[in-house]
């Protein structure tokens, strides 16, 4: 199913795009600024977005989910470069970006405590951090579906923990909460931190 999951993504995600996700992406997006690092940039769906930026440095475990992205980074205007890496060990020195975007990615990262230590390693004190994720719903019923259905959602979807709470990684990891915005009842955030000075 891993190698199937990449061919499918794009077309099992294009409703949800087309409905909201287009709109917020973009707004998280643009708020990038100079020298960006994107986490886990799958087939690429936020290159389009990036406005004003010096360049993306964006990185993707999964050789088949880059391989989708192709198009997309020769469409863009803005200078991208992709590296087969992780989020866990990111291959750049410390305090090498002013911003960082993640979006719909901290679900499959199978170390995500780590992988917030490496993007506060890597970007600058006072970088951007943006993030877009689906996380455990804080209502008891429904956190107790995802529980129920992360097991086999992970098979299906290359690795997805239904219910992870990606916020309180995020408060947990020393980042500086600025902005969180929820959607869809609570289902999907948008994160937006900063890494302390």
């Amino acid at each position: 199913m891993a190698g199937l999951f990449p061919k499918l993504y794009d077309m099992a995600m294009k409703p949800l795009e087309k409905t909201r996700f287009e709109r917020i992406r973009a707004g998280l997006v643009r708020k990038a600024q100079g020298r960006v690092l994107e986490i886990g940039f799958g087939t690429g769906a936020n290159f389009g977005y990036y406005r004003n930026v010096e360049r993306v440095d964006a990185i993707e475990p999964n050789p088949a989910m880059a391989k989708q992205a192709i198009k997309r980074i020769k469409k863009t205007r803005t200078p991208i470069y992709a590296y087969q890496a992780i989020a866990e060990e990111l291959p750049f020195p410390d305090a090498s970006f002013d911003t960082v975007v993640a979006t719909l990615v901290f679900c499959t990262i199978p170390e995500p405590e780590r992988a917030l230590q490496e993007i506060r390693r890597a970007s600058k004190p006072g970088a951007k951090i943006l993030l877009f994720e689906h996380v455990k719903m804080d209502r008891k019923m429904l956190g107790k579906t995802q529980e129920a259905l992360t097991p086999i959602w992970k098979r299906l979807c290359d690795g997805c923990h239904l219910d992870r709470d990606t916020l309180q990684l995020v408060k947990q990891s020393g980042l500086h909460i600025e902005k969180v915005t929820s959607y869809y009842g609570g289902l999907f955030l948008t994160i937006e931190c900063r890494n302390p000075k």
